[in-house]
């Protein structure tokens, strides 16, 4: 690690590189870790040291904040027992997660947070659901899906049903005896398709004909009632959607965020289905630097492969995410209607 990587660390409170080195600060003789919180220094004030000994031979002393000198875990050895413990017990609360792992509850939520992509509860709350949608999946009854992704009663389940886009049984059968509702409308770049459960927009998708963008429904909810939206209200709702999706992809200015969606993933997933929702207009994000933003520097590939798992259009835009060097990379709908997404934003920012 070079001093500029260093420092970049510093800048980032970076907690994955808490063990890796210390820095020092000249004009107040003392040495950090690069997660500390205290005031960040002028670039010219720091100087960099392997460990706490070669810091406090030059004559500097500890941090009272950080205690660099104090022989505890780093970032990512303490955020994957967080993730073991979560995925093993639950929701424990936060400052019962830090005693057992002997972290104080501040450092370990902000170091959880920027290592994982989610605070510990939301990440708590991902890992119940999935367990909940793999135990029903695999033929469990409502009650052992409960127990086994550690709520304490099936009516804690039912509180977060809206998140299946169902009721937990109704997901078990696959879907059977639930309703997705879907409406097509025409756009420029082929007619757009928007479905949706009860609780949001579940896939938005791009093709030439309505029979081939139906049958993409089934694999998620294979026992699904998949339906043309019937009633005045339902179809309104889901055409007006379809409808400023046309309007987006054109270059003109609609507000996505206000449609609810109702996706599921794996924690990876939704973690960078939410960096891709803070991507701004108009611009754009290598793989690699979506997988550093998220806190997985080294994940690029999986992050494309998170990108491709997405079936909501537009409104989670991974139509934003590049190859390295410019290239257009992959997309599910095709790289002509990428590139054209793509230059309608960019034009509509330049004219703005």
């Amino acid at each position: 690690m070079n001093e500029q990587t260093q420092w970049q660390a510093v800048l980032d409170r970076d907690a994955r590189q808490d063990g890796a080195f210390v820095y020092a600060v000249k004009t107040t003789g003392v040495y950090c870790r690069p997660s500390c919180a205290s005031r960040q220094p002028r670039r010219e004030n720091v100087l960099f040291f392997s460990s706490p000994a070669e810091a406090a031979a030059a004559a500097y002393r500890a941090c009272k904040r950080c205690r660099p000198d104090q022989p505890t875990q780093t970032a990512p050895e303490f955020v994957a027992q967080a993730r073991a413990l979560l995925d093993a017990e639950g929701g424990l609360p936060l400052s019962e997660l830090g005693a057992r792992l002997g972290v104080s509850p501040f450092h370990l939520q902000r170091a959880f947070s920027k290592t994982v992509g989610l605070s510990p509860a939301q990440y708590a709350r991902a890992a119940r659901m999935k367990k909940v949608k793999t135990e029903l999946r695999g033929g469990a009854t409502v009650t052992d899906a409960v127990y086994a992704a550690g709520y304490g009663a099936p009516s804690r389940l039912y509180e977060t049903a809206g998140r299946l886009g169902m009721t937990p049984a109704a997901y078990g059968k696959g879907g059977r005896g639930e309703r997705i509702a879907h409406a097509v409308a025409p756009s420029a770049l082929g007619l757009v398709l928007v479905a949706a459960t009860a609780a949001g927009i579940c896939a938005v998708s791009f093709g030439e004909s309505e029979d081939g963008l139906v049958a993409g429904l089934r694999s998620e909810f294979p026992a699904a009632e998949i339906a043309v939206a019937a009633e005045p209200a339902e179809r309104e709702g889901l055409l007006a959607c379809a409808r400023a999706i046309a309007a987006h992809i054109a270059g003109a200015p609609t507000d996505l965020a206000r449609f609810p969606i109702d996706l599921h993933g794996t924690v990876f997933q939704t973690q960078v289905w939410r960096a891709l929702r803070d991507i701004p207009r108009g611009q754009t994000r290598t793989y690699a630097q979506v997988a550093v933003a998220i806190g997985r520097p080294g994940a690029a590939r999986a992050v494309a492969q998170a990108c491709g798992a997405n079936h909501a259009a537009v409104i989670v835009p991974c139509h934003r995410v590049v190859a390295a060097g410019g290239a257009l990379g992959g997309y599910k709908w095709g790289a002509a209607r990428k590139q054209r997404i793509l230059a309608n934003e960019s034009a509509r920012i330049a004219t703005s």
